[in-house]
């Protein structure tokens, strides 16, 4: 299916850094940055648990009163003359539940304002890492915040929304079972809610992308998730369901204890880290397909129509950028002179048999012939633009160097200077 996101092209948020390309496959590379890169990650999770420290103690205040309230209702008492009161308690235990959540959920969207500071760090600090194979700083975490907070807390809000309301709908559904009428209506309305918030959720996820990835309107942002929503339906479904793992060892936990307290250990150490490294890892997959390809096709268009002149041109531009890249490195003889590619078919006669004076000449005299054509090679190409406009740069740069050291005296340029102004 061809997807029409062409307005995402050149778009991308990189403020401080660069995509490199990766070097094995997509799952392959990830798998490398989660093992070479364990404590930053680590270090990324424990960032994001902290802004989602306000919504955990919601839910353990919620649980506290609804505790505290069981205790004081009379689920039953005694008359005083030994023998036990039972009060008409049909369906107080599920209104104490629907009243209590109306409280405790609301506060949970608040608390999502600060959850998505951390969201939106730790996924500008994630898809950092996987386009530079390893690289963080706090500095890029913080950075992350304050360029990604806005397309974050908008999708985080309107999935808390969702699942709030549909949580509050299963308590008015088990009240309404619970004090006898139909449960027909309740149980079908709930079951849609539940659908309804997976997509939304889904769906959120994809704005979620593409807000912290590219730098487009808002109304772009909720239109291209939708369109590589429903390019993808079926990729996207696993792989949300594949990063969700420490969401289901911790609803298996509900009812095995040491399941319980494995998804405790992983949400502190890896879990909101794991998610946002699968998902970034996926979601970069669909864009590297339908964006990457897009802007080098309109490149290649772009080169077909200039003029001869024009081409020789950018080339001549490209060349100056390839050494200016080389320049910022140091000046380097390795980097500075032209390297004859190596042959796939062996120059040299390897000696099989036993060692003579005649065998060890014929092997010299390649030698030399692969020095002699090495040699040619270089002084071939050592007028290449790219080669010549790298030494002229650092021969600028020499003479823009102060070389009076101390008392009077030349200072010798090196490579250890040449940079230094």
């Amino acid at each position: 299916m061809k997807l029409n996101v062409n307005n995402l092209e050149g778009k991308e948020i990189a403020d401080d850094y660069s995509r490199q390309a990766a070097t094995r496959g997509r799952w392959g590379e990830t798998w490398d940055i989660f093992k070479s890169n364990f404590g930053k990650i680590v270090l990324i999770n424990i960032l994001v648990l902290i802004t989602f420290a306000p919504a955990v103690a919601i839910m353990v205040f919620r649980t506290m009163y609804i505790a505290n309230l069981g205790a004081m209702y009379p689920f039953n008492s005694n008359t005083g003359l030994g023998y036990p009161y039972y009060p008409d308690v049909q369906g107080l235990a599920e209104n104490i539940h629907l009243t209590a959540d109306l409280l405790f959920y609301s506060l949970l969207v608040v608390a999502g304002f600060i959850a998505s500071i951390g969201l939106a760090g730790g996924a500008y600090s994630v898809k950092k890492l996987l386009s530079t194979h390893g690289k963080f700083s706090f500095k890029s975490f913080f950075h992350g915040v304050k360029v990604c907070y806005f397309n974050t807390v908008l999708p985080v809000t309107i999935f808390m929304v969702f699942l709030v309301g549909t949580m509050l709908l299963g308590d008015w559904k088990d009240y309404v079972i619970a004090i006898g009428q139909s449960r027909h209506g309740p149980l079908t309305a709930y079951s849609f809610a539940i659908i309804g918030t997976v997509l939304v959720g889904i769906y959120c996820a994809w704005v979620f992308v593409v807000g912290v990835s590219y730098r487009v309107k808002i109304g772009q942002v909720f239109k291209n998730a939708f369109v590589l929503l429903i390019g993808s339906p079926i990729h996207t479904v696993f792989f949300a369901a594949f990063a969700m793992i420490p969401v289901w060892l911790y609803v298996i936990g509900s009812a095995v204890d040491i399941v319980r307290l494995i998804s405790y250990i992983v949400f502190i150490f890896l879990g909101f880290s794991f998610m946002l490294l699968v998902w970034f890892s996926f979601t970069q997959w669909v864009l590297d397909m339908y964006v990457t390809p897009n802007i080098q096709k309109a490149q290649e268009e772009a080169q077909a129509a200039m003029s001869p002149k024009e081409l020789a041109a950018h080339k001549q531009e490209e060349d100056k950028r390839v050494a200016m890249e080389l320049l910022a490195a140091g000046k380097s003889e390795l980097i500075g002179k032209p390297i004859k590619p190596i042959p796939d078919e062996n120059t040299l006669t390897v000696i099989s048999g036993p060692i003579n004076r005649k065998s060890i000449g014929q092997v010299s005299a390649e030698r030399e012939k692969l020095k002699d054509d090495v040699l040619s090679y270089e002084n071939e190409h050592m007028s290449d633009p790219v080669y010549a406009e790298y030494h002229k740069l650092f021969a600028e740069r020499e003479k823009a160097l102060k070389t009076d050291g101390k008392k009077g005296k030349k200072k010798k340029l090196s490579t250890d200077n040449l940079l230094k102004k």
